[in-house]
Parts: C-alpha cells; structure tokens; sequence
C-alpha cells in the first residue's frame, strides 16, 4: 500500500485520492489498494447507478469507493462506536449525506430487522477470526435485488463459498486475503 500508516485511500472515481482514517481496532484489516482497484475494474460496468450494502464496512473503503466510482447510495453497516463515528465524520467530510448512510448495527442484527430496501451490490468482508460468512449468507436474499452481486473477502487459502444461488463471475488472491464476485443466480420461473 502506497499510504501513510493510519490511512488508506479512495483510489478512483469522484473522491480519488481522499484518504480515509484507519483506526486501531482490532480485526480491523481495510482491503489492500490493488485488491480493490481489481474489484472496482471487474465492477465498473454495475456501478452505475448501483444500491450498495457494505456489511462490515470498517473505513468505508469499498462503499465509499463504489459511491465515488458511480454507485448511486450506500448503507454502511459499523457495529464498532469508534469506526461508525470515523464513517460519519468521512461522510460529512465528503458531503455525501445524501448518498451514504451510516447506520451502527451488528451486521446480522441488521439483516434480521425490517428492510432498507433491496441492494444491487453487497460487500461481505468481517472480521476474519469471527467466521461470519455463512450466517450472512443466509440473512441475505430479502436484501437482495433480483440481478445482484455479492463480493466475499476471506482468509488467504480458505476461501469461502458463496453457495447456492450465486455464480462465480470472478477471483483473485492476496498475500492475506482471497477475493470472489459473484453474481446472483437467475431463479427458474414460479420461483420465488
């Protein structure tokens, strides 16, 4: 990574070159630059006017970076108070009140409450130590539009499978991380 210690930056799009605080949380691990330049490559076509739900959002990197690249709103899920309020603060900085909201929540609290609307684009990257991928997975389909894609970030080696329902479109691997898009299945017709 090309930044100072403590920030990373919004590599493309709108707010390129913002940096963003990196706050000392533990589990806080924010996705490399060249791991989201790649993402935001594959993205490009989506993003567009794209709904976003980033999960684990952290420091806001990858919704902040889809709403910089074209994506039209983004819920940034932060259950830390530390973060959420660095979320904010960023949000504020970039005067984008009206296309991104910060909402402090446990992530599968939130996808068991009442709906924000359905999401082109979801970004699953927890706490690695926490192994949330799985109860995510399955909270996620009424959140979900009928085209959508689902970015999964997993330990290195491990990887974690989207599952059923989804299609892988593409991958990649980090020193620290493996990465997947995917994108939703079409349902066969009468299916609901």
């Amino acid at each position: 990574m090309n930044t100072a210690p403590g920030r990373i930056r919004i590599i493309g799009g709108r707010w390129r070159g913002t940096r963003l605080p990196v706050p000392d949380v533990p589990g806080l691990r924010p996705t490399s630059d060249r791991a989201r330049e790649t993402l935001f490559n594959w993205l490009q076509p989506v993003l567009p006017g794209a709904r976003v739900l980033d999960l684990f959002a952290g420091t806001g990197a990858l919704g902040l970076e889809a709403l910089s690249r074209g994506a039209r709103e983004a819920l940034l899920v932060e259950r830390d108070p530390r973060l959420a309020q660095a979320l904010e603060e960023t949000v504020q900085r970039l005067h984008a009140g009206d296309r991104a909201r910060v909402v402090r929540a446990d992530a599968l609290a939130l996808l068991r409450a009442p709906l924000h609307g359905r999401f082109d684009l979801v970004f699953v990257d927890p706490p690695f130590a926490d192994g949330l991928w799985q109860p995510v997975l399955d909270g996620l389909a009424p959140w979900l539009a009928e085209d959508a894609w689902l970015y999964l970030e997993s330990p290195g080696q491990a990887g974690v499978p989207a599952g059923e329902g989804w299609l892988p479109h593409r991958e990649g691997r980090s020193r620290d991380a493996g990465h997947a898009l995917y994108r939703r299945a079409p349902r066969a017709p009468g299916r609901r």
